[in-house]
């Protein structure tokens, strides 16, 4: 338990230290394009590609799942839309994303801070947590809500595909559900779970990978304490968010 308070509290105080105030903001313009990039483009052919199979995947099980001359067609495309949003686009790609974004972070300033580039930074009087953590922050928080309209775009589409490729259920079917019952706040609430899961991913790996100590060894330890903690901490959020923002 002590243990756990005082990683809150150093976490706490980077944090504090990430969002002074910085003192070229140029530099740090330059730095979130190129975050950006790296952290957010970068992750739209993963982010495609798993969409488009659990779309098709989803729509494909309650096809069969709801075969019965007596549950109308137009649930299955319901049913999917309600998934790809509320859930799969926001929770799911945000735990994949923390795979391949959060390794990233930790792996990238761990390896920064055992090689004494941090230290170097620090001696030259540069903020050494600003400059390397806010932009990453700054650059996920706004590009990966985009992932997720993204994300929600693809998987159902990838329903629509595999409903016509197949025919194991009317295409108008499938559209007349995607419009039924359908509210705008559904994607606010994803896209505002998105801001905090970026936030989380970003931060938490970050704070792994700039407090790595030792050797190599240690930042792939730290790389993964980074996925697994950040994984946790997105299901949390999940929980408070959604009774928050859905009762």
């Amino acid at each position: 338990m002590l243990r756990l308070l005082e990683h809150i509290g150093r976490y706490t105080l980077l944090m504090q230290k990430v969002f002074s105030r910085p003192e070229k903001m140029r530099i740090y313009r330059e730095r979130i394009m190129y975050e950006m990039e790296a952290l957010g483009l970068n992750s739209i052919g993963l982010t495609a590609i798993i969409s488009v199979f659990i779309g098709a995947a989803v729509t494909l099980q309650m096809a069969i799942t709801l075969e019965s001359p007596f549950i109308p067609q137009y649930l299955i495309g319901y049913a999917t839309r309600e998934v790809m949003i509320l859930e799969f686009s926001s929770t799911v790609v945000a735990l994949i994303l923390a795979g391949k974004v959060g390794s990233n972070i930790a792996s990238e300033i761990g390896t920064m801070r055992i090689t004494e580039q941090i230290d170097a930074l620090e001696i030259m009087g540069i903020n050494s947590a600003s400059y390397l953590i806010m932009p990453k922050i700054v650059a996920t928080t706004f590009f990966f809500p985009f992932l997720a309209i993204f994300s929600m775009l693809i998987g159902i589409a990838g329903g629509y595909s595999i409903a016509a490729a197949t025919g194991i259920m009317k295409t108008a079917d499938y559209i007349e559900g995607l419009q039924y019952c359908f509210y705008t706040s559904e994607i606010a609430y994803a896209l505002v779970k998105m801001v905090f899961f970026a936030f989380f991913v970003t931060s938490i790996s970050a704070y792994c990978g700039y407090y790595a100590k030792g050797n190599s060894l240690e930042v792939g330890k730290a790389s993964t304490q980074a996925v697994v903690i950040s994984s946790i901490v997105i299901m949390i959020c999940n929980l408070i968010l959604t009774q928050l923002l859905r009762t």
